[in-house]
């Protein structure tokens, strides 16, 4: 991939949708992102090992996080780093600690609800499980179920004549999905997992587990102009984040340490030890200046010299809703991608960061656009605000825009995905 052509490179998209499909969990995305790192020559380093300051491309798991940077020959301690910020999780529906319940001979498993998901969008679509199982050993297990095993049934319409007229969901009566029949029985999807994997009984004995719909991404439309799939919001970003950082290791010099930091939690708030509001990234990056020789001076001066591209997925216009957008900023799908500016901070963009995002996408030959909500409409937030405030590092909110945000199925231009990786690849080079 070259960060100074724009032409639509299909394959790129046809590998995002490869990446979606594999990653139903915060868990399979890191991972998925960590083994194509390895292919371009990154390797694991533990957080609990000391580091060292020799090049070359590195990167630290945790949970559902991971943050790779790589690190030029030559680099200075206070080199500054070019950070492209993403997050790896999204909403959807989680199984609770106690999971197995039911009643009236239907054997249902017990959800919360994460983020804030449209709700009618789990009703009457076949769902897998996945997540992460924690093993005796204190050991970790990826697991993914990827058929249909449960569903959300929908009241029928008989039953319900005002449904049409606005649907109202119970968040706790509503929404635990049937995945057979028969009686109650505790420990149940537990040892079913456990079978499913390979595992012995009571080998798990803790658990993080998500539904997700099976139904696989796929190109839409009469000329597959668009694509539609699950967790673009925010895996779209993670995966151009990776095949960017991956590209520019085959350049010449670089000026910048660049960064990969995709965080979880970011659908609720940020706050964990895996989040944006977390330590993870200063750490990482910390630890990467002293172990190049570094002292505080150095730290600060790179952290000065810091920019951060937080790019996470925004609003395209909707036909059927035009008045719920900005009238003068109309954001279309294939259009690029997009500056994302709030002037009350939900998004960390200013002039200057505009300017940097701005020579970017003009170094790649890359098209892009503005996204500012209505003023009659409150404006969601993105993990920019957090690292601006948190590191005291410049950071722009940029994405791509689509429809169905916070669907378990969205929707976006088959081009954008590659044109958001062409300036991400720009913006790390220079």
């Amino acid at each position: 991939m070259s960060a100074r052509t724009a032409r639509f490179d299909r394959g790129h998209t046809d590998d995002l949708m490869s990446f979606l499909a594999a990653s139903p969990s915060p868990y399979h995305a890191v991972a998925g992102a960590a083994a194509r790192l390895e292919k371009a020559g990154f390797r694991q380093v533990l957080e609990t090992d000391a580091w060292d300051g020799t090049h070359g491309g590195k990167y630290v798991l945790r949970g559902g996080a991971i943050i790779a940077w790589y690190v030029p020959e030559g680099a200075e301690p206070h080199t500054p780093f070019r950070i492209v910020g993403a997050h790896t999780d999204s909403p959807n529906l989680r199984v609770k600690p106690l999971p197995d319940t039911g009643a009236y001979g239907w054997r249902q498993i017990a959800v919360e609800v994460y983020g804030g998901t449209l709700l009618n969008t789990w009703l009457d679509r076949d769902l897998g499980l996945a997540g992460r199982l924690t093993l005796r050993d204190g050991s970790h297990r990826l697991v993914n179920i990827d058929r249909a095993l449960l569903r959300v049934p929908q009241l029928a319409i008989h039953l319900d004549r005002s449904a049409n007229d606005g649907l109202k969901l119970d968040r706790q009566k509503h929404l635990q999905p049937i995945w057979g029949l028969g009686e109650v029985e505790e420990g149940d999807l537990i040892r079913f997992l456990e079978q499913e994997s390979g595992l012995d009984d009571g080998d798990v004995t803790g658990w993080d587990l998500m539904v997700h719909s099976i139904e696989p991404p796929s190109y839409l439309g009469r000329d597959r102009e668009l694509v539609a799939g699950p967790r673009m919001d925010n895996l779209l970003s993670v995966h151009a984040g990776t095949a960017a950082l991956a590209a520019v290791t085959e350049s010449g010099e670089l000026p910048y340490i660049p960064v990969l930091a995709a965080f979880d939690h970011e659908e609720n708030g940020s706050q964990a030890d895996t989040g944006a509001d977390g330590p993870l990234l200063g750490n990482v990056l910390e630890r990467s200046v002293f172990a190049r020789g570094g002292a505080y001076e150095d730290r600060a001066r790179a952290f000065a010299g810091t920019v951060c591209l937080s790019s996470d997925t925004g609003h395209a216009v909707h036909p059927n809703y035009a008045e719920r957008h900005d009238p003068t900023h109309h954001p279309r799908a294939n259009g690029g991608p997009i500056l994302k500016v709030n002037v009350n901070q939900r998004y960390a963009t200013d002039g200057s960061g505009r300017a940097v995002f701005a020579r970017a996408c003009e170094r790649a030959g890359v098209p892009w656009q503005t996204f500012v909500s209505n003023n009659a409409m409150p404006c969601g937030t993105t993990i920019g605000p957090i690292t601006a405030a948190r590191h005291g590092i410049q950071t722009v909110d940029i994405g791509v825009a689509i429809l169905s945000m916070h669907s378990a199925r969205e929707l976006c231009g088959a081009q954008d995905p590659y044109l958001l990786a062409n300036a991400l690849t720009a913006f790390l080079e220079a």
